[in-house]
């Protein structure tokens, strides 16, 4: 379905959000990606796969309290819909399909 249709990064940030449930604000999830993958992540791109992905309602976003720590800013906490869920479900099935098509041989090595 095309309305499932996820980009890789895209589906890495939204794999976030769900494993940091409940914690998936903008530092932590580019830290989470960062150490999980060993792969650098721009504010910017960040930023803006959460904006289209709201947008997209795979996601949902809420503003936390504001601390002294912070200088008064709230956090913007991001969740998963099931709009979202039903993506990743999608991609990950989809990828699955694509593996198990592969014929054993392909990866099967000679040596010499």
């Amino acid at each position: 379905m095309k309305d499932y249709q996820l980009g890789e990064f895209e589906e890495i940030v939204l794999l976030t959000v769900a494993i940091l449930h409940g914690d998936a604000y903008g530092v932590s999830i580019k830290r989470d990606i960062e150490e999980r993958l060993q792969r650098t992540v721009s504010v910017g791109a960040l930023q803006t796969a959460l904006r289209r992905m709201e947008d997209k309602d795979y996601l949902h976003s809420t503003f936390g309290e504001s601390t002294a720590k912070r200088g008064g800013k709230r956090k913007r906490y991001f969740e998963i819909t099931d709009l979202g869920k039903q993506a990743l479900a999608y991609s990950k099935e989809t990828r699955n399909q694509m593996w198990n098509a592969i014929p054993k041989t392909v990866f099967e090595f000679s040596w010499l």
